[in-house]
């Protein structure tokens, strides 16, 4: 009897995948709750100093320094076609991986780890905003909510993003 690794550094593993399929790390952006599959995150930061990137696209935030490491930083509300956040209010970083590079999601608040029954989950519905429609997987719907999942590669597509 074979065991899995419990580790997923560059590799796609599957059953771990299927089994974990419902489990979420969530975030808020602009009162909405957003969800990114556990296996995608690599790190949750706290507010960090980003460093200006002169001519970056406007989702671009800057770049930030993770344990020796430069992590591009995404901001949500501007990828999502949301207003900026209030001056006031410093953002939570999420850390994920895609296509060997590091990026930090810049979200309003980090929530908690939720596991979801896979039955729950819905593609996403007709009325969903079409900027939403273009970065999620689909959604499931709590109680007086929903909670959009994020499909990371696609969030990330940076260059569509700013084509439109």
């Amino acid at each position: 009897m074979s065991t899995l690794p419990t580790s997923t550094a560059g590799t796609a593993l599957v059953a771990v995948e299927d089994a974990t399929q419902g489990m979420f790390v969530t975030m808020t952006i602009a009162n909405q709750i957003f969800g990114i599959p556990v296996l995608k995150v690599q790190d949750v930061l706290g507010p960090q100093r980003i460093a200006h990137v002169p001519l970056a696209p406007p989702e671009i935030l800057g770049s930030l320094n993770l344990r020796g490491r430069i992590v591009t930083a995404v901001d949500a509300r501007t990828r999502l076609g949301l207003p900026p956040r209030s001056d006031s209010t410093e953002g939570m970083s999420v850390v994920v991986e895609h296509a060997g590079e590091l990026y930090s999601v810049v979200v309003d608040k980090v929530g908690e780890v939720m596991s979801l029954p896979a039955a729950d989950f819905e593609r996403n519905p007709a009325t969903l905003d079409p900027r939403w429609q273009e970065i999620s997987n689909g959604i499931y719907r709590l109680q007086g909510t929903l909670l959009v999942v994020i499909d990371v590669p696609r969030f990330l597509r940076l260059d569509q993003a700013h084509a439109a």
